[in-house]
């Protein structure tokens, strides 16, 4: 299996798991952890992290917009310049969720990077 669909299914299974019963935040921890360790560049860690929390995200955001018949997620919608388009709101919480998801698991790859670099490197 590639690494880069191993880390997305990792990622989208347990940040998903974790948000459930922890804060919305557990998501960059998660992403941070697992893409530094399996993750193999820069690009594939992103995209991994971001597909996978994203998607998360959507599923879960839509679960609960469903729950409600959409009334919190209109209200919210009318609040900000969404016109009260609640699924709107729903996809842009995903892409929010997933940049940060995608983010964080590119700073555990280039952390790890930078030591593994930094170890190779000669003395002078």
């Amino acid at each position: 299996m590639n690494s880069s669909l191993k880390l997305f299914l990792l990622i989208l299974i347990v940040a998903t798991a974790a948000q459930l019963v922890l804060p919305w935040w557990v998501i960059t921890p998660v992403a941070f952890v697992l893409a530094m360790v399996l993750a193999r560049t820069g690009w594939g860690a992103f995209w991994a992290g971001f597909a996978g929390v994203g998607l998360g995200w959507l599923v879960l955001a839509s679960w609960l917009n469903l729950q409600n018949e959409g009334h919190l997620s209109h209200r919210v919608a009318e609040l900000i310049p969404l016109g009260g388009r609640g699924w709107l709101l729903v996809l842009v919480t995903a892409v929010l969720g997933g940049v940060v998801g995608g983010l964080a698991a590119l700073a555990g790859v280039w952390l790890r990077q930078a030591f593994v670099k930094s170890r190779q490197s000669p003395s002078t």
